[in-house]
């Protein structure tokens, strides 16, 4: 039998906004309608989560993530305190020709404190981006990038483990 979403007293949830069974919404976050988080996931105090975002099953988004419009995380992936998502390549307080950049993050990539993820980019499956970067370009699946702007430092396999610091990823 599946369990409900819990969700914390402060959150808001709004209405047109799914939470699947099992997932835990914390202290002070915000859900946007529209938005779609599937089970067993971990929504940290103070995330915000923009209305069309789609956030896939066992998914762990730690305290003060910001996910705004056009990003779709798949299943399995961690995302640490304080990252953020963008959305807009030429960002502006007002700009009536603005749209939506979509990023994508694949399953289980693996996202590092304070990351920034520059919109329209894409993290391949098992990639893991080190804390403070800022990711500019897609990521390979398994690729481990660090810096600003973030860089390739070697390839890692599905628990994260670096497997080498070739420049060509290793043959599995």
């Amino acid at each position: 039998m599946s369990e409900p979403p819990r969700i914390h007293e402060t959150a808001v949830v709004d209405d047109g906004s799914s939470i699947g069974d099992g997932t835990s919404v914390w202290h002070h976050v915000h859900i946007r309608g529209g938005a779609s988080i599937g089970p067993g996931c971990v929504i940290g105090k103070n995330v915000y989560v923009d209305e069309g975002v789609h956030i896939g099953a066992r998914c762990k988004l730690q305290n003060n993530v910001s996910v705004y419009k056009g990003v779709t995380i798949g299943d399995d992936v961690f995302v640490g305190p304080s990252a953020t998502f963008t959305n807009d390549r030429v960002p502006r307080a007002f700009n009536t020709e603005w749209t939506v950049t979509p990023t994508t993050v694949l399953d289980g990539a693996s996202i590092g404190a304070n990351s920034t993820i520059v919109c329209g980019v894409t993290i391949g499956r098992f990639a893991m981006v080190a804390a403070g970067a800022t990711v500019t370009h897609d990521v390979a699946d398994h690729q481990l990038v660090a810096g600003t702007p973030a860089r390739h430092l070697g390839w890692v396999d599905r628990e994260g483990n670096v497997v080498s610091r070739a420049a060509e990823r290793p043959q599995t």
